[in-house]
């Protein structure tokens, strides 16, 4: 996987007017979740533009050492993958997950399923991730995970157990890929009686579980839902390759170009995403036709440009609290105070993003108000020139990328990004792309 080599540091000198089309790199979403499918599954999987990020090669590195073969298809970013059939080959594993959430919190709920001596660990970041309640709903069950560090986060020590309940509760206010974990491991379960989950509280970010449900009956499996708060497994189900499957274009990594047209001109297209989307940030674009942006979208296409001067929104996110870090930013050039609620999960991401968020746009002039679960943010009278830290969060780096523009109410400035390479996440040549439709140049 080629990656473009950045420096240290990345000047954005001011944009005046951005436009043009972007053809979107892979969902990370959907691309870790379609490898651990056509890897659980029985029967040979072709992926069509699966994600090119350090997120997927996490996961494609610890199925090969789990002994799930695979191939990438020269000059492509197509994926063959040899499915094992619900039977890993390898029993015995030391797997580094990086920093990738979507990878390491499925895999524990399919190797504690499926049992081994299985030894999980990341970055140390990921060390500060909570995993505690995906760790206590599985051994709640019968499963034996053991933490080797501080309780509730990795790394993990996973030894074979034995299933003792059909029963499994999680917390839904954490972190929705816990729940994800479960779906994705209950049919293993199910040899002999369906398995039911039930969510304690809210749940957040649904969109992400409406993408597993999706996919897992792409892979042959039903799952049979009571509103947000019961999940039904039924016996005898089993992932099944459905031959191929396409990978969408990540709606996450849409949200900075559709942003930027939005601000300073456009119209901007992406390609990849479009009505028919599985992805629930898809509706990021709601938001910015609240704050007066022109939205026209097709099957596989979304295109935005600026009506005016952005408005100021007051709105819930919990839905698409990855494309609302882009709205914060967006706010900068919004007619008044801006507030963004219900974005408690911003704090055990790769960072602690309410944090860092708070940080980076004050250094912009922007007076911010700070909450447990929410953001205000009062834009300058003029952005200042600044120096980005990213926190090794790709969302900073490709946010605070959008303060270089020139939107109808007041002008970017001079943006310095520290730690570009911090992209690789998701989106390795998200600067050459920006540097596209800003037709700019990067010192």
């Amino acid at each position: 996987m080629k990656q473009p080599s950045y420096p240290r540091h990345i000047d954005l000198n001011p944009v005046p007017h951005v436009q043009g089309t972007v053809k979107l790199p892979g969902s990370k979403s959907i691309s870790n979740r379609i490898l651990l499918l056509a890897a659980l599954s029985g029967g040979t999987t072709r992926i069509f533009d699966l994600l090119a990020s350090d997120d997927t090669l996490v996961m494609l590195m610890a199925l090969q050492t789990l002994g799930v073969k695979w191939e990438q298809i020269e000059g492509t970013q197509d994926y063959i993958v040899h499915g094992v059939n619900g039977v890993l080959p390898v029993h015995q594993a030391d797997l580094f997950m990086g920093n990738a959430g979507t990878a390491i919190r499925p895999l524990t709920a399919a190797l504690a399923v499926l049992g081994g001596d299985y030894t999980l660990h990341g970055v140390p970041r990921m060390h500060e991730r909570p995993i505690g309640d995906l760790v206590d709903a599985l051994n709640a069950v019968g499963m034996r995970i053991e933490y080797t560090g501080n309780p509730g986060y990795p790394p993990l020590h996973i030894r074979r157990g034995q299933l003792t309940s059909a029963r499994m509760k999680v917390r839904g206010n954490v972190s929705s890929q816990f729940l994800t974990a479960l779906l994705m491991a209950a049919p293993l379960m199910a040899r002999e009686e369906a398995m039911q989950i039930e969510v304690v509280g809210e749940l957040i970010s649904k969109p992400y579980i409406e993408i597993t449900l999706n996919l897992m009956r792409r892979f042959g499996v039903e799952v049979e839902r009571d509103g947000w708060q019961q999940f039904t497994v039924k016996p005898g189900q089993h992932y099944r390759s459905p031959g191929s499957i396409h990978v969408e274009g990540d709606a996450s990594s849409a949200s900075y170009f559709l942003a930027a047209g939005a601000i300073t001109g456009g119209p901007i297209r992406v390609e990849g995403v479009g009505r028919d989307s599985i992805q629930g940030d898809v509706r990021f674009v709601e938001a910015l036709e609240q704050m007066g942006a022109t939205i026209t979208m097709g099957e596989n296409w979304i295109e935005a440009s600026s009506n005016g001067p952005l408005k100021a929104i007051d709105a819930d996110f919990n839905h698409i609290p990855d494309a609302a870090m882009t709205i914060a930013v967006a706010a900068l050039y919004a007619d008044g105070p801006s507030t963004l609620r219900n974005i408690a999960s911003w704090r055990v991401k790769e960072t602690d993003r309410l944090a860092a968020m708070a940080t980076e746009l004050r250094k912009l002039g922007a007076q911010v108000e700070e909450g447990a679960d929410y953001l205000t943010v009062t834009p300058p009278a003029e952005i200042g020139t600044a120096a980005i830290d990213t926190y090794d969060d790709h969302r900073m780096a490709m946010c605070f990328s959008l303060a270089a523009l020139d939107g109808a109410l007041r002008r970017g400035n001079r943006i310095r990004i520290n730690d570009p390479k911090c992209v690789a996440k998701t989106f390795p040549d998200y600067f050459d792309v920006f540097k596209k439709i800003a037709e700019q140049t990067l010192i």
